[in-house]
């Protein structure tokens, strides 16, 4: 594999910073995930907010998801506008312009959506739809994230739901630390007993992350999964241990743009391409794949700053490296295409058509 060429050709046809994506390993990736459900007995239904195309959303159906995830409407709309036909929107939707805005998508997709509290659950009641919209409560056993804290507030906000015309109680999700399975477990039983007692299904338990796909099947009823960052990875997926370096398919292509000292220089990707993500066990803005000895030890917007004391190998001006980004979700949102690529050949561009939809 000529690597070195295809830098050369990136660069050259498209500039630095580049986020280049290996079409090889998203498929090895897809194939991969939707075998790890299938086995569990498990629906996998992939969060698109890792790369945000629906053509590779596309690819995740076909090859077997039941369905897609989205974080925010806007994402959903473009899904749909891309031939996406079954969403789950797994946050919060308050206000009437995305009430007005879900009526318009449920004409043209099912859709279904997560709430954690009554004021949610109020507003969308007054949606004017042809058709009942499935809403699951969300549930936190643990992150501190969203969700309502106990069984008790689930059961209630189930009822809640079920009282109101043109809404359906669908179900229970969650997003549990990787380590919560014992309380996680014991949350959804009391939850589940005590919705069924007030004469409702549950017919839907999704869990959620790529971490928490090593613990597909240890939680009873769940009946789906939503993981995101499992089609690209990156360093946080490496070293939780969900993922190999071989089964990163995303890479940001910088050029080193000056080497004031020996020991540091200066990449062309800051934190408008790689972001400012950094957490506390990884050490750094990202792993050079040429050198990983060297640390991108902090950012301006346009710049990378190479700490390259304890890399005994150093970058000439000029030479294009290739990153893997710390958090690549955040990554994707940076950019308006992406430069596809097998193995060492180029294949063209995918644009990133949801990015930007944070309404």
């Amino acid at each position: 594999m000529n690597i070195e060429r295809l830098k050369r050709e990136i660069a050259r046809n498209f500039g630095t910073p580049a986020v280049v994506v290996d079409l090889d390993i998203v498929e090895r990736n897809i194939a991969r995930v939707q075998a790890m459900c299938d086995a569990a007995g498990i629906g996998n239904r992939p969060h698109i907010k890792t790369h945000k195309s629906p053509v590779l959303a596309a690819m995740q159906r076909d090859a077997g998801a039941s369905g897609i995830t989205c974080q925010k409407l806007g994402e959903a709309e473009v899904m749909a506008d891309g031939g996406l036909d079954d969403i789950f929107i797994s946050y919060n939707l308050l206000g009437e312009e995305k009430i007005a805005r879900l009526a318009r998508l449920l004409r043209r997709a099912r859709v279904s959506v997560a709430a954690d509290n009554p004021v949610v659950v109020e507003g969308l009641g007054r949606l004017e739809a042809d058709r009942p919209l499935d809403v699951l409560v969300e549930c936190d056993t643990g992150r501190k994230r969203a969700g309502v804290e106990t069984p008790g507030e689930a059961i209630a906000l189930a009822r809640d739901i079920a009282s109101r015309p043109g809404l359906r109680f669908a179900g229970f999700m969650i997003y549990p630390p990787e380590d919560a399975i014992a309380a996680t477990q014991a949350f959804l039983d009391e939850a589940t007993q005590g919705v069924r007692a007030a004469g409702l299904e549950v017919r839907v338990v999704s869990n959620g992350g790529t971490p928490n796909l090593a613990n597909l099947g240890k939680i009873r009823g769940v009946t789906e999964h939503r993981a995101g960052t499992c089609i690209f990875n990156d360093r946080m997926m490496m070293a939780c241990g969900a993922a190999r370096l071989e089964d990163c398919a995303l890479t940001v292509h910088a050029t080193v743009v000056s080497r004031a000292a020996s020991d540091r220089g200066i990449l062309d990707s800051g934190s408008k391409t790689l972001t400012s993500d950094r957490p506390p066990d990884l050490d750094g803005y990202g792993m050079i794949l040429e050198y990983p000895q060297a640390r991108i030890a902090k950012f301006s917007e346009e710049h990378g700053f190479l700490d390259l004391s304890a890399s005994n190998r150093r970058p000439e001006i000029g030479e294009v490296v290739r990153v893997i980004p710390n958090h690549v979700c955040v990554v994707s949102n940076m950019v308006d295409r992406f430069v596809t690529v097998r193995g060492d050949e180029i294949v063209g561009e995918l644009p990133v058509a949801a990015r930007g939809k944070l309404t």
